[in-house]
């Protein structure tokens, strides 16, 4: 605890923005990644703390705002079927399909549970050899270890009625994506943490090598954020390029080697349809060909359709940096936290659901 307390020591986030008020000479654009980043920047009051010139930006670092609809839309259909039990994560079961929701349904008598891990998804499977148990695989490489494992512990104890739908996101080449979109002006970034604690410092170097753009791996205490913001700005005026690790307390430079090894050993590489961004080349993970018994989507013959969402919400704009919440005529008074429209609304570490529970309306 006396550790964690030198991340939470307000005279050093006084005395460090007492620093950036006298770096910042121009106007500079800094993206935060992490969904848990934005909350934290929201919950400790920075961004009014910071001089009025840095502009924090928030990006699509929410696992449930960008799992598409036509996802979700096919969960609804498969929770349906009178042999299935579906599994998943708490923060699934308010996102909105075309016509639905896990939480409707549920009211509605359909089976399914909440549960903290897919291990909770296997041992459900191994108490209901009758049923067919269907874990809701959704993350970034943060979630992606453990469910990786959780499908290579079904195969070796032939679990043959627990399968994975799987959503997860990867993080790298979507940054990149945003980068190279035209209308986002971004001077640096603040990378996600709890992705980078198992991929490491060395994915994120292309923004410095190939794009001359400065980055910070940071913590969540309000410390390390103000820290990250005050290298940001300081290696942006000095025109200096790289990825410098703060959170070096969990994030070393090769990642997690054990968990990529279980994660590269069940999946691989492929596209992935982000909701309010479309589909993105190796952005998401797939099962190798020895798991495909394991893949709910092959297993129940689903088709996952790209649907369009509502041509008002602006929430595609809003991950990639291009628009504020505020400049979406959905937002607070049509889309807001019990009544969310687009996928920023949809959890409060959504972008457009950190502003709407900290900001003034």
């Amino acid at each position: 605890m006396e550790y964690i307390k030198m991340f939470r020591n307000p005279e050093l986030g006084k005395k460090m923005l007492e620093e950036i008020n006298n770096e910042v000479v121009e106007d500079i654009t800094i993206m935060e990644v992490c969904g848990t980043h934005t909350m934290s920047i929201f919950k400790n009051g920075i961004r009014s703390l910071i001089p009025k010139n840095i502009n924090l930006i928030s990006g699509p670092g929410c696992p449930v705002c960008v799992t598409s609809q036509g996802y979700i839309d096919a969960v609804i259909e498969l929770c349906r079927r009178d042999n299935v039990i579906i599994t998943t994560f708490g923060d699934m079961m308010k996102v909105p399909g075309t016509n639905s929701s896990l939480k409707i349904q549920k009211a509605l008598g359909r089976d399914i549970h909440i549960v903290t891990s897919p291990f909770d998804a296997l041992l459900i499977a191994s108490k209901n050899p009758r049923k067919e148990i269907v874990f809701l695989g959704i993350g970034f490489e943060t979630t992606a270890p453990i469910i990786a494992l959780s499908i290579y512990i079904a195969k070796k104890n032939s679990i043959n009625n627990f399968s994975v739908l799987q959503s997860i996101k990867t993080m790298p080449n979507t940054i990149k994506n945003i980068v190279l979109n035209k209308d986002a002006k971004i001077d640096g970034f603040l990378c996600p943490g709890h992705v980078s604690s198992i991929i490491g410092v060395k994915p994120f170097e292309f923004l410095s090598k190939e794009f001359n753009l400065s980055a910070v791996i940071a913590g969540f205490e309000y410390c390390d954020i103000i820290a990250a913001i005050y290298f940001l700005v300081k290696m942006i005026r000095k025109n200096e390029h790289e990825v410098k690790n703060l959170y070096s307390r969990i994030v070393k430079y090769e990642g997690n080697t054990k968990a990529l090894s279980i994660m590269y050993e069940v999946f691989t590489l492929s596209d992935s349809i982000w909701r309010g961004l479309g589909k993105i080349g190796n952005t998401g993970l797939i099962l190798k060909e020895q798991y495909k018994n394991y893949d709910a989507e092959s297993k129940f013959n689903i088709n996952i359709k790209q649907v369009n969402v509502n041509k008002d919400c602006l929430c595609g704009e809003i991950l990639k940096g291009v628009k504020k919440p505020t400049q979406c005529k959905l937002f607070s008074h049509v889309c807001n936290l019990t009544n969310p429209i687009g996928p920023c609304m949809i959890t409060e570490e959504g972008t457009c659901g950190a502003y709407y529970k900290y900001s003034e309306r």
